[in-house]
C-alpha cells in the first residue's frame, strides 16, 4: 500500500475530529441541521489549522445521505466517500494562486449554473488562498457570491483575509480559525504516535508542538520527520537534532 504522510492519513473526516476549532465546527454542524446555510463562507486563519478540511467537511455534511443527528456526516455513503477520495463532481477545489484571472472567474460563473451531479445535492466551490485573487477577478466574483444558484455554496479559505476586497468579505459569513493550543496539540500528537507505534515522550512532543506554532499540519509533519531520524523514537535530543537547534 502506498505510504501516506501523517497529515493526510489522519485528515479529519468528521467535524468532531477537527482539533481546536470547536467554535467553527459546532456552528457549521448546527447550520446544516437547521438548514440555515449561507451562500458564501470565509474561513480565515493561520496555515494548518483546518480551513480547507472544514470546507470539505461542510460539503460532506451538506450532501451526506445519512446525516447524523448532530450534523455529522456518516463518512460511508457514496457522497461522503466520493468527497473523501476527491472524485465527487459536486465539490470543486480551486487554488486562487493559479486561478486568479478574470477568465478563471468567468468560467466559474458559467459552471455554477449547471445542476449538481446528484438530485438534491449541493455543489460546493472551495477557493483556497482566496487572497491571491486579482482585484479584477475579485470584482468579477462579487455578483456570483451575492446571488449564486440555490444549490451552490462558496467557501473562500485564506491566511490573509485583509487582502480580500471589503465587498467580498461583506458577502460571506466569516469564521476565524485560531492556532491550536499546546496542550491540545500535544494530546493529538500523543494519540497519533500511539496509533503509529512511535515511542515518544511528553517533553519531545511539547518541543514539536512549540515549534509548530499552533499548526496541526506542521506538528504532524515534524513528528514524522523526527520519528524517521530517531528510527521510531521521539526524544528531546532527536527533536533538537532534527530542527538544528542548540541544546
Amino acid at each position: 500500500m502506498e505510504y501516506q504522510a501523517l497529515y493526510r492519513k489522519y485528515r479529519p473526516q468528521r467535524f468532531g475530529e477537527v482539533v481546536g476549532q470547536d467554535h467553527v465546527t459546532h456552528t457549521l454542524a448546527r447550520e446544516v441541521i437547521e438548514g440555515k446555510i449561507a451562500h458564501a463562507y470565509l474561513f480565515a486563519g493561520p496555515r494548518g489549522t483546518g480551513k480547507t478540511t472544514s470546507a470539505r467537511l461542510l460539503a460532506k455534511a451538506l450532501n451526506c445521505e445519512n446525516l447524523g443527528p448532530e450534523g455529522e456526516p456518516d463518512d460511508t455513503c457514496s457522497s461522503c466517500v466520493g468527497i473523501r477520495e476527491g472524485t465527487s463532481l459536486d465539490v470543486i477545489e480551486l487554488d486562487a494562486a493559479s486561478h486568479n484571472k478574470v477568465e478563471d472567474i468567468r468560467e466559474i460563473r458559467i459552471n455554477v449554473g449547471t445542476v449538481a451531479a446528484a438530485a438534491g445535492a449541493r455543489r460546493v466551490y472551495i477557493l483556497d488562498e482566496a487572497h491571491m485573487l486579482s482585484r479584477a477577478a475579485g470584482n468579477a466574483l462579487l455578483k456570483t457570491l451575492e446571488e449564486p444558484p440555490e444549490h451552490v455554496v462558496f467557501v473562500l479559505a485564506t491566511t490573509e483575509p485583509y487582502k480580500l476586497l471589503d465587498t467580498i468579505r461583506s458577502r460571506a459569513q466569516r469564521f476565524d480559525f485560531h492556532p491550536v493550543g499546546s496542550e491540545q496539540l500535544i494530546a493529538h500528537l500523543a494519540d497519533i504516535a500511539g496509533r503509529e507505534s512511535i515511542d515518544a515522550d511528553q517533553a519531545a512532543l511539547a518541543m514539536v508542538a512549540g515549534h509548530a506554532g499552533g499548526s496541526v499540519r506542521d506538528a504532524m509533519s515534524l513528528l514524522e520527520q523526527v520519528a524517521a531520524l530517531g528510527a521510531g523514537t521521539v526524544r528531546s535530543e532527536v527533536v533538537t537534532r532534527a530542527l538544528g537547534l542548540a541544546d
